[in-house]
């Protein structure tokens, strides 16, 4: 019996055994609660140091709310300065198209003006001169033309008439001739094509471009209204 006793206690099925102090339990309350209230402040601390990391903390929240406030002002001030811009583009893109429109209109007044002038001078020459009774020329201008690689052009034009009332048709020929120097030395030259034929009943007006030389200085414009060999008219200007 005594030997079955010793073998329970020395094998596994030997009963459990707890060994407990004689720590009154008022002691043991107050143990508790220390570690309770150790607990409870480690996570007060951990959670107000959680707010100063991630800046909820009452003076970071204030910042926040017046940086927020502040980018809202700046936003506002940025929308009004792109609108006041807006409004100013438009405003001269207005005036630009404005200023365009009357110069073009400008341009057009002074070209409507310069032929009005030469339709004026172009009828006042058509007037009879006290004692003409033949084909006349009334008129004669010559003006250069932009320089180009190859020489110069020159545009001339040619007013012929006849002071005549109900006079019959004139059949003859025009002759253009043009002097000056070219490269220190005299220089003269006609038209390329040779005389222009004309018809006039009572005014022609007779227009062309001639070729120039390179580097020539023209000087004097001769126009000549012959018939066969007979000298009709003739005029001639300085330029």
């Amino acid at each position: 019996m005594r030997f079955r006793l010793l073998r329970r206690r020395l094998t596994i099925s030997a009963p459990r055994m707890a060994v407990r102090s004689a720590m009154p339990w008022p002691i043991r309350w107050a143990i508790v609660a220390i570690v309770l209230g150790f607990c409870a402040a480690i996570g007060l601390w951990a959670f107000e140091f959680g707010k100063g990391i991630a800046g909820l903390d009452r003076t970071s929240t204030h910042e926040l709310a017046s940086l927020r406030e502040e980018v809202a002002r700046l936003r506002d001030e940025r929308n009004k300065t792109q609108s006041i811009i807006n409004t100013s583009g438009s405003l001269l893109t207005a005036e630009k198209t404005t200023q365009e429109r009357l110069t073009a209109q400008i341009k057009n007044l002074e070209s409507a003006n310069r032929a009005l002038r030469d339709d004026l001078g172009f009828f006042e020459k058509l007037i009879p001169a006290a004692g003409a009774d033949g084909v006349a020329i009334r008129g004669l201008q010559a003006d250069m033309l932009t320089e180009t690689p190859y020489g110069t052009q020159m545009k001339w034009q040619v007013l012929v008439i006849q002071p005549v009332k109900n006079a019959q048709e004139y059949n003859g020929k025009l002759e253009l001739s043009f002097t000056g120097t070219l490269n220190g030395k005299p220089w003269m030259m006609s038209l390329p094509n040779g005389p222009v034929a004309l018809q006039v009943k009572q005014y022609r007006r007779i227009e062309g471009v001639v070729d120039l030389p390179p580097q020539v200085m023209v000087k004097n414009v001769s126009a000549k209204v012959v018939d066969g060999t007979t000298t009709r008219a003739v005029h001639t200007i300085k330029l």
